[in-house]
């Protein structure tokens, strides 16, 4: 019945800074752009068979987001070749890491932030 994560949605109160992230720091590419009436503007964005829908609104504000956990998005993970090389070139691009690595016989794990303070977690698979 289920098969996959179509996409994933995010909210952000920048749009072109959000595609500046996700496009130039992350290898994202943008798939498409539309404007809903009532002003929500959504931008795709594609990275193998991932999908990540950008939201803005042109006429209100977003919500503050509350500290800690909450129902709804947490995080979304992003598959790495070697964590260390990815931390570093993270870095040399400005973003730092948020929290780890961690490393485990399986698998090292390590999260970093969007410009909207959205964690994105960074997993390299040692072995399956």
């Amino acid at each position: 019945m289920f098969k996959r994560i179509d996409h994933i949605e995010l909210v952000t109160a920048d749009e072109e800074r959000a595609v500046r992230f996700y496009t130039e720091v992350l290898g994202f590419s943008v798939r498409s752009r539309f404007t809903v009436p009532g002003g929500l503007n959504l931008v795709y964005l594609d990275l193998g068979d991932t999908t990540v829908e950008l939201m803005s609104f042109t006429d209100s504000t977003p919500a503050p987001r509350a500290e800690g956990e909450r129902l709804g998005y947490r995080m979304m993970a992003l598959e790495v070749d070697d964590m260390q090389r990815a931390l570093d070139e993270l870095k040399a691009r400005g973003v730092e890491c948020t929290w780890g690595p961690l490393v485990r016989p399986a698998y090292a794990r390590a999260e970093i932030r969007d410009p909207d303070g959205n964690s994105i977690e960074l997993r390299q698979w040692i072995a399956r």
